[in-house]
């Protein structure tokens, strides 16, 4: 059968496998703007809750390194519907939690581990089905759209959570999130597989490629430690002038944060389309800027400039995560995408320690000088691979 004949019956079927990515995403998310909320109910001390979110990265760090491999050498399919079943049993956890803080410990590892399960595999995933004989997208659209599903699965699942949490009973915000991820299961059971068949003992992934040590690499943190300082960290410096808005500001940092990184997708196409580096230098300029901001609002203990900073971290966030994905599918041969690909996302997740480093830093200083010093450690990412890409081999 021709490519013609295959292109109109199975084409554009890539939303059903983005929707999962969302789902998850959602699921992983929905906690975060909850944690202050648990701490007032619940009389959690700032060490359970810590270790709460700690316990996310736990169970993600293995759902990564199993999740990647895994979807080279079973399919993408299985790897994704399985991670997402795991994220409702993880939810069904977390709404337990009021009972004992044990359950919100196995629900808080389930969701970490679905998510990393899912970074690696759905990615490769909604890349494929972007391309023939699934559709006929340009090149890099895969990595733009799995990187447009996951931020709104974090941005939304945590603003809905928080919403619904200010007024309603705790276990009622997890509702959304099993409604969804039951309506998307359905709707992907008939995706088709696209992993390439594996050869046996060929494991080339790309890692070693000069690109993504040089220019990927450095990048990565910063993917995460932008929202992560947007949403943790930004809202406790103006905590002051919150009152029992805490977390209905903090779902809408959340928001703020990720639908910035949303909206800024197509200014990150046009921007690589002129050079494929550029996303990621005015990426690490926006989160340079961000966290500035970020020292503003510390200074003034104002939400307003807060949320500036916010936004502006979102589209750093944005601009260095489509940056990353488009740039270990250009480097990845296909039967070691997946691989590749939980290699960047764990590397992404060094990030999400921003909030603990500031906590420890706290300690010692103040949170203005934190900024101000993550800002210069951001401009200073940016020139370093403005030079490190003028050397490496395209």
């Amino acid at each position: 059968m021709t490519e013609s004949a295959v292109l109109p019956v199975t084409r554009r079927v890539w939303p059903r496998a983005a929707w999962l990515i969302t789902a998850t995403g959602w699921g992983a998310n929905q906690f975060s703007p909850l944690l202050g909320a648990y701490r007032r109910e619940m009389g959690l001390s700032a060490a359970t809750v810590t270790g709460l979110f700690a316990i996310y990265i736990v169970g993600l760090v293995p759902g990564l390194l199993l999740g990647g491999p895994g979807a080279d050498r079973f399919g993408r399919r299985p790897v994704v519907l399985g991670a997402v079943v795991l994220s409702v049993l993880a939810t069904g956890a977390l709404l337990l939690g009021e009972v004992g803080v044990p359950w919100l410990g196995v629900g808080r590892f389930g969701s970490g581990f679905a998510m990393g399960a899912v970074l690696a595999a759905g990615s490769a995933w909604v890349k494929e089905l972007s391309h023939p004989p699934h559709d006929d997208a340009a090149e890099g659209t895969g990595a733009r759209r799995a990187s447009l599903f996951l931020s709104a699965g974090f941005g939304i699942g945590g603003l809905v959570a928080a919403l619904i949490a200010q007024w309603a009973p705790l276990d009622v915000a997890y509702l959304p999130h099993l409604v969804l991820s039951a309506v998307v299961l359905v709707a992907a059971l008939k995706v088709p597989e696209t992993a390439p068949r594996v050869v046996p003992g060929k494991r080339v992934t790309g890692i070693r490629d000069p690109r993504f040590r040089r220019t990927v690499v450095p990048v990565a943190p910063w993917v995460f430690a932008a929202p992560a300082t947007g949403f943790a960290v930004l809202p406790s410096v103006v905590e002051s002038r919150l009152g029992e808005a805490e977390t209905v500001f903090a779902g809408v940092a959340i928001a703020v944060v990720l639908g910035a990184g949303l909206l800024i997708q197509p200014v990150g196409r046009q921007l690589a389309a002129r050079a494929v580096v550029l996303p990621a230098l005015i990426g690490l300029a926006a989160i340079g800027t961000g966290m500035l901001l970020g020292l503003a609002a510390a200074v003034s203990a104002q939400p307003a400039v807060a949320l500036l900073a916010d936004a502006v971290l979102g589209c750093g966030y944005g601009l260095c995560v489509t940056f990353g994905l488009t740039e270990i599918a250009r480097i990845a041969p296909p039967e070691g995408l997946a691989r590749l690909a939980s290699v960047w996302w764990a590397l992404t997740y060094v990030g999400f320690c921003a909030p603990y480093v500031f906590a420890l830093l706290t300690q010692v200083t103040t949170p203005p000088v934190i900024l101000g010093s993550a800002a210069g450690l951001a401009f200073l990412t940016g020139a370093g691979v403005a030079l490190r890409h003028r050397t490496a081999p395209s």
